[in-house]
Protein backbone atom coordinates (compact mmCIF):
# COMPACT_ATOMS: atom_id res chain seq x y z
CA UNK A 1 0.00 0.00 0.00
CA UNK A 2 1.53 3.25 -1.04
CA UNK A 3 1.80 6.35 1.99
CA UNK A 4 -1.48 7.56 2.50
CA UNK A 5 -2.29 11.24 3.77
CA UNK A 6 -3.83 11.84 6.68
CA UNK A 7 -7.49 12.12 6.33
CA UNK A 8 -7.04 8.72 3.69
CA UNK A 9 -5.43 7.30 7.02
CA UNK A 10 -8.47 8.67 9.67
CA UNK A 11 -10.90 7.54 7.35
CA UNK A 12 -9.39 3.96 6.77
CA UNK A 13 -8.93 3.66 10.40
CA UNK A 14 -12.51 4.87 11.53
CA UNK A 15 -14.62 2.71 8.93
CA UNK A 16 -12.88 -0.63 10.38
CA UNK A 17 -13.77 0.20 13.62
CA UNK A 18 -17.94 0.95 12.38
CA UNK A 19 -20.66 -0.96 13.81
CA UNK A 20 -23.94 -0.22 15.61
CA UNK A 21 -22.33 0.73 18.45
CA UNK A 22 -19.97 3.64 16.88
CA UNK A 23 -21.66 5.33 13.98
CA UNK A 24 -21.52 7.88 15.46
CA UNK A 25 -17.87 8.55 13.96
CA UNK A 26 -19.22 8.73 10.72
CA UNK A 27 -19.02 12.81 11.46
CA UNK A 28 -16.00 12.65 11.86
CA UNK A 29 -15.12 11.54 8.29
CA UNK A 30 -18.00 12.65 6.57
CA UNK A 31 -18.65 15.90 5.04
CA UNK A 32 -22.23 17.08 5.82
CA UNK A 33 -23.24 16.97 2.11
CA UNK A 34 -21.75 13.82 1.24
CA UNK A 35 -22.91 12.02 -1.93
CA UNK A 36 -22.32 8.32 -1.24
CA UNK A 37 -23.38 5.97 -3.64
CA UNK A 38 -22.73 2.49 -4.70
CA UNK A 39 -24.29 -0.34 -7.17
CA UNK A 40 -27.19 -0.63 -4.70
CA UNK A 41 -27.70 2.95 -3.89
CA UNK A 42 -27.31 6.86 -3.59
CA UNK A 43 -27.77 8.80 -0.70
CA UNK A 44 -26.88 12.41 -0.16
CA UNK A 45 -26.50 14.06 3.00
CA UNK A 46 -24.96 12.67 6.60
CA UNK A 47 -28.27 12.39 8.08
CA UNK A 48 -29.30 10.08 5.70
CA UNK A 49 -26.01 7.78 5.32
CA UNK A 50 -26.29 7.92 8.88
CA UNK A 51 -29.45 6.17 8.65
CA UNK A 52 -28.34 4.28 5.66
CA UNK A 53 -25.78 3.15 7.80
CA UNK A 54 -27.70 2.15 11.06
CA UNK A 55 -30.40 0.09 8.85
CA UNK A 56 -27.69 -1.94 7.08
CA UNK A 57 -25.44 -2.43 10.50
CA UNK A 58 -29.10 -3.82 12.56
CA UNK A 59 -28.34 -7.46 10.85
CA UNK A 60 -25.24 -7.67 10.64
CA UNK A 61 -23.22 -9.58 12.46
CA UNK A 62 -19.52 -8.25 11.48
CA UNK A 63 -17.93 -6.60 8.63
CA UNK A 64 -14.29 -5.95 7.70
CA UNK A 65 -12.61 -4.22 5.49
CA UNK A 66 -9.13 -5.18 4.17
CA UNK A 67 -7.16 -2.54 2.17
CA UNK A 68 -5.18 -3.87 -0.36
CA UNK A 69 -3.83 -0.60 -2.17
CA UNK A 70 -4.59 2.92 -1.94
CA UNK A 71 -3.48 5.51 -4.42
CA UNK A 72 -4.23 9.28 -3.69
CA UNK A 73 -3.60 12.59 -5.27
CA UNK A 74 -4.39 16.10 -4.04
CA UNK A 75 -8.26 16.29 -3.17
CA UNK A 76 -8.90 12.33 -4.29
CA UNK A 77 -8.42 8.53 -3.46
CA UNK A 78 -8.81 5.26 -4.39
CA UNK A 79 -8.83 2.44 -2.08
CA UNK A 80 -9.05 -1.12 -3.06
CA UNK A 81 -10.37 -3.88 -0.93
CA UNK A 82 -11.73 -6.84 0.09
CA UNK A 83 -15.07 -7.12 2.52
CA UNK A 84 -15.47 -9.79 4.74
CA UNK A 85 -18.72 -9.98 6.46
CA UNK A 86 -21.76 -11.85 8.18
CA UNK A 87 -25.24 -11.13 7.95
CA UNK A 88 -28.08 -12.89 9.94
CA UNK A 89 -30.28 -12.80 6.77
CA UNK A 90 -27.90 -13.93 4.31
CA UNK A 91 -25.51 -17.02 3.48
CA UNK A 92 -26.82 -18.75 6.89
CA UNK A 93 -24.56 -16.34 8.81
CA UNK A 94 -21.43 -17.49 7.21
CA UNK A 95 -18.19 -15.44 6.06
CA UNK A 96 -19.08 -13.81 2.71
CA UNK A 97 -16.37 -12.15 0.97
CA UNK A 98 -15.94 -9.07 -1.60
CA UNK A 99 -13.76 -7.67 -3.35
CA UNK A 100 -14.18 -3.81 -4.51
CA UNK A 101 -12.86 -0.32 -4.56
CA UNK A 102 -14.02 3.23 -3.68
CA UNK A 103 -13.31 6.58 -5.37
CA UNK A 104 -13.19 9.16 -2.31
CA UNK A 105 -13.00 13.09 -2.63
CA UNK A 106 -12.80 15.46 0.23
CA UNK A 107 -13.57 18.71 0.67
CA UNK A 108 -12.50 20.54 4.15
CA UNK A 109 -10.88 17.66 5.45
CA UNK A 110 -13.72 15.03 5.19
CA UNK A 111 -15.19 12.97 2.78
CA UNK A 112 -17.79 14.98 0.58
CA UNK A 113 -18.02 11.98 -2.18
CA UNK A 114 -17.61 8.25 -1.94
CA UNK A 115 -18.52 5.93 -4.22
CA UNK A 116 -18.13 2.20 -3.93
CA UNK A 117 -17.78 -0.30 -6.79
CA UNK A 118 -18.36 -3.98 -6.42
CA UNK A 119 -20.20 -6.83 -7.43
CA UNK A 120 -23.77 -6.93 -6.40
CA UNK A 121 -24.30 -10.47 -7.15
CA UNK A 122 -21.51 -11.46 -4.80
CA UNK A 123 -22.45 -8.92 -2.16
CA UNK A 124 -26.12 -9.67 -1.82
CA UNK A 125 -27.65 -11.26 -4.89
CA UNK A 126 -26.34 -14.89 -4.72
CA UNK A 127 -26.67 -14.86 -0.92
CA UNK A 128 -30.50 -14.92 -0.92
CA UNK A 129 -32.69 -18.45 -1.00
CA UNK A 130 -33.61 -19.13 -4.73
CA UNK A 131 -32.67 -15.84 -6.42
CA UNK A 132 -28.80 -17.05 -5.49
CA UNK A 133 -29.51 -20.25 -7.40
CA UNK A 134 -30.55 -18.57 -10.47
CA UNK A 135 -27.89 -15.63 -10.53
CA UNK A 136 -25.19 -18.23 -9.87
CA UNK A 137 -26.37 -19.87 -12.82
CA UNK A 138 -26.14 -16.37 -14.84
CA UNK A 139 -23.07 -15.89 -13.97
CA UNK A 140 -21.21 -19.63 -14.77
CA UNK A 141 -23.49 -19.32 -18.05
CA UNK A 142 -21.69 -15.90 -19.12
CA UNK A 143 -18.24 -16.89 -17.87
CA UNK A 144 -18.91 -20.76 -19.90
CA UNK A 145 -20.33 -18.94 -22.84
CA UNK A 146 -16.98 -16.42 -22.81
CA UNK A 147 -14.48 -19.04 -22.74
CA UNK A 148 -15.58 -21.68 -24.93
CA UNK A 149 -16.90 -21.56 -28.81
CA UNK A 150 -14.79 -21.45 -32.04
CA UNK A 151 -11.28 -19.91 -31.81
CA UNK A 152 -11.77 -15.96 -32.13
CA UNK A 153 -7.74 -15.21 -31.94
CA UNK A 154 -8.33 -13.45 -28.15
CA UNK A 155 -11.67 -11.37 -28.68
CA UNK A 156 -13.69 -11.67 -25.67
CA UNK A 157 -17.47 -13.45 -27.16
CA UNK A 158 -20.68 -12.07 -26.71
CA UNK A 159 -22.21 -13.90 -23.59
CA UNK A 160 -25.54 -15.65 -25.40
CA UNK A 161 -28.58 -16.11 -22.86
Amino acid sequence: MTEQPDWLSNFVRIYNKLDKETLHLLEEIYHPDIQFSDPLHGINGLSNLSTYFSDMYSNVISCQFDIHHSLSQGDQAALYWTMRYRHNRLGKGREISVEGHSYLKIQDGKVILHRDYFDAGSLLYEHIPLMGVGVRWLKARISGEQTSGVNNKGAQACPKF
